[in-house]
C-alpha cells in the first residue's frame, strides 16, 4: 500500500501561500512535477503512491488528465495571488506510476496545458518515466514530436530471478528495443536500477551493471534497495520468506557501480546519479538538491516555493472531488524555519559534486569536519578552498555524516 503522508498543519482549502514565498523568487528556478497515478500492476517494494485499477470510485486514466490540466489553472492563480512573478518552467517531470500507461496524447496535452499556463523555456528539459514494456517506439516519437526532451526507463535490473523478488514483470529483452527507439527519436535516455534486492549477490549485479553499459545511455540512476513498512516486500520479509538487506553487500554494489560507471565514461553527481556529461544530468533533479520551486500536480503529489512544503491529499477519488469545487487539492503544510532550511541544505548538498560550503555548517562542528577528513571521507583539496565535499569513501556514508553535521 502506498505509505502515509507527513503530518503537518492542515493547507488552507483556497490554497493561498504566505506572502514570504516571493522573497527571492526572481533567483529561484520553476518547475513542474505530474504524478500519473496508475500503474499495471504494483511492485512488491513499491510504496508510491499509485493504482492498478483503470478506474478508482469514479476516477480513471481517461479522466485524470483533465483534473491535471484543473490543478494547473489553480496553481497558476495562486502564485499569481501570493505575488510570485511570472517565471517560465526550466523543468517538467512526468512520474508516477507509469505516465505511458496514458498514452502520448493525453500526456502531450498536459504538456501544452503547462506551456500556455505557465509559460516554458526553450531549453527546458521535460521528461517522462516509462517502463520498457509500457511505450513503443511510435509512442515515443510522438512525445518527442510534442516537445518531450527525455525520458527515463524503469529497468530496475537485468536478471530475472532479482525481477521476480522485487514483483517487475517486464521482460529485460525489451529494454535494449526502447532505449534504441528513444534515441532513434532524438530523446535523451535514462535508466534507473536498483541494487541490494534480498538475496542478490555482488556478482548478479555487476551482470546488470554490464547490462546498463551495453545500453549506451547518457544517465544512469542507481538506488540502494529501502525496504519500505506497509510493502508486499517488507511482509515477505517479516514472514521469513526472503532474507533482508544487508548493509555491507550494499556498500560492496555501491563501489562496484561507482567503479564499472566510471570506467564506461561516466561521472558522478549526486551518490545515487551518474553521466556522460553535465548536460546530461537530470535538471529536475538539480531543482531538488538545490531548493528551487516545484508545484507538483496530482493525488499525494509533494510541492515546494520559497520554504513552504505542501502536499495534495492521495486518493485520485478525493483529490477530483476537490478540483470539481475549485478548492485546493493540498492536504498538509509546513512553513520551514531557516534552522530546517539550514539542515536541508546540509542533507541534500553533501550528497552531491558541489558538495556544501564550510559556512553552512556550525563553527562548533569543526571536530566532525576534522575526523571526516581524518578518516579520508572529505576531498582535503576542496575543504581548503571552503567547501565540504565527499570522496567516493564519504559517500558511502553521506547520510551519516550529514547528520552529524546538522
Amino acid at each position: 500500500m502506498p505509505s502515509p503522508l507527513p503530518i503537518a498543519e492542515v493547507a488552507p482549502e483556497h490554497g493561498r501561500l504566505p506572502d514570504s514565498v516571493a522573497e527571492g523568487a526572481d533567483k529561484r528556478a520553476l518547475g513542474l512535477y505530474v504524478h500519473v497515478p496508475f500503474c499495471e500492476v504494483r511492485c512488491g517494494y513499491c510504496d508510491f503512491n499509485t493504482y492498478t485499477a483503470d478506474e478508482v470510485r469514479g476516477v480513471s486514466r481517461d479522466s485524470y488528465p483533465s483534473q491535471a490540466m484543473a490543478e494547473m489553472e489553480l496553481a497558476s492563480g495562486i502564485m499569481r495571488n501570493a505575488g510570485l512573478p511570472s517565471r517560465p518552467l526550466q523543468t517538467i517531470f512526468f512520474g508516477g506510476g507509469t505516465p505511458t500507461l496514458l498514452g502520448p496524447e493525453p500526456l502531450l496535452a498536459m504538456l501544452e496545458r503547462a506551456r500556455s499556463t505557465f509559460g516554458v523555456a526553450p531549453e527546458a528539459e521535460i521528461t517522462v518515466e516509462a517502463n520498457p514494456d509500457s511505450v513503443s517506439a511510435n509512442d515515443l516519437r510522438a512525445l518527442a514530436r510534442g516537445g518531450v526532451t527525455r525520458v527515463s526507463f524503469g529497468v530496475q535490473s537485468a536478471d530475472p530471478d532479482v525481477l521476480a523478488v522485487l514483483e517487475r514483470t517486464h521482460d529485460p529483452a525489451l529494454v535494449p528495443e526502447g532505449v534504441a527507439a528513444a534515441k532513434d527519436a532524438g530523446l535523451k535516455v535514462s535508466v534507473d536500477v536498483i541494487y541490494g534486492s534480498p538475496g542478490e549477490t555482488v556478482r548478479q549485479w555487476e551482470s546488470t551493471l554490464e547490462y546498463v553499459v551495453g545500453l549506451d545511455v547518457e544517465h544512469v540512476s542507481a538506488y540502494a534497495l529501502i525496504v519500505e513498512p506497509g510493502t508486499a516486500l517488507a511482509r515477505r520479509i517479516a514472514r521469513g520468506e526472503l532474507e533482508s538487506p544487508d548493509d555491507d553487500v550494499h556498500a560492496d554494489m555501491f563501489l562496484a557501480t561507482d567503479r564499472r560507471l566510471t570506467e564506461a565514461g561516466f561521472a558522478w553527481y549526486e551518490t545515487s546519479n551518474w553521466s556522460t556529461a553535465r548536460d546530461r544530468e537530470s535538471a529536475h533533479n538539480w531543482l531538488y538538491w538545490n531548493s528551487g520551486d516545484w508545484w507538483g500536480i496530482g493525488p499525494g503529489a509533494h510541492s515546494h516555493m520559497g520554504g513552504v512544503r505542501w502536499w495534495n491529499v492521495k486518493h485520485p477519488a478525493a483529490y477530483a472531488e476537490r478540483l470539481a469545487q475549485q478548492r485546493s487539492p493540498a492536504f498538509h503544510r509546513e512553513v520551514l524555519t531557516p534552522s530546517d532550511i539550514a539542515l536541508e541544505r546540509i542533507l541534500l548538498g553533501l550528497r552531491t559534486r558541489e558538495g556544501i560550503s564550510v559556512e553552512d555548517v556550525a563553527p562548533e562542528k569543526s571536530d566532525v569536519l576534522d575526523d571526516a577528513l581524518g578518516h579520508g571521507l572529505l576531498d582535503a583539496q576542496a575543504l581548503s578552498s571552503g567547501r565540504i565535499t565527499l570522496t567516493q569513501s564519504g559517500r558511502l556514508l553521506a547520510d551519516h555524516l550529514a547528520a552529524r553535521l546538522s
